[in-house]
This record gives structure tokens, sequence and C-alpha cells, in this order.
């Protein structure tokens, strides 16, 4: 069995930074490409965020120069450091991996969400 869990969401000012984590655990094998989507009220689900396992990532355009996103391999941890924060931000944050567990092979995962919401 293998569980994404997130933190670090809540409620922030605009121009403010949070920093999400999402640590992977159960029985891993390997874990592959990590990344952070998220979903605003009555809007899709949208890719935030990727790093692979080397260490390539890939940004959406919106948040390009403000997001970082990076990964302990060692701790099966992805991080999203998120700067200058906008309303238009607000959103839950999901984080997903592919990881290959001792049971199966590479599947993709989901983690349950967090809330971010920006606002004065």
């Amino acid at each position: 069995q293998v569980q994404l869990v997130e933190s670090g969401g809540g409620l922030v000012q605009p121009g403010g930074s949070l920093r999400l984590s999402c640590a992977a655990s159960g029985s891993i094998g390997s874990t592959y490409t990590m990344g952070w989507h998220r979903q605003a009220p009555g809007k899709q689900r949208e890719l935030v965020a990727t790093i692979t396992s080397g260490g390539s990532t890939n940004y959406a355009d919106s948040v390009k120069g403000r997001f970082t996103i990076s990964r302990d391999n060692a701790k099966n941890t992805v991080y999203l450091q998120m700067n200058s924060l906008k309303p238009e931000d607000t959103a839950v944050y999901y984080c997903n991996a592919d990881i290959r567990s001792f049971t199966f092979s590479v599947r993709n995962y989901w983690g349950q969400g967090t809330q971010v919401t920006v606002s004065s």
C-alpha cells in the first residue's frame, strides 16, 4: 500500500509565501516523476509543476518564476515553494507520483489535497 500525504496549506495574504510538502510512504520500490496539480472552485484540475527523479522540472506558465518544485529522494518527498502568491492561486493542491511498489508495477498515486487560500 502506498500513500501520499500533503501538508503546508493555509491562508496567506497576496504577495505572501507558502511551502507545501508531500511525503510518499508504504511499500515503495522506486519513485519516479512527482508533481503538483491544483483545482480551483468550478474549474478543472490543472498541472502546476513536475519533477523527475533526476531533477528535471516543468512548470505551468502561470506559476513560472514564482513557484519552485523540489524533492528529497531519500525521503520520497516533494515540495512546492510558492512565492508572490496571487488570489488566483487559490485552490486545492494535490500531489501525485509515479511509484513502483513492492507489489505492483508503476502506478500513479494521488494525495488527498491541501487547501491554499490567498486573500487579504
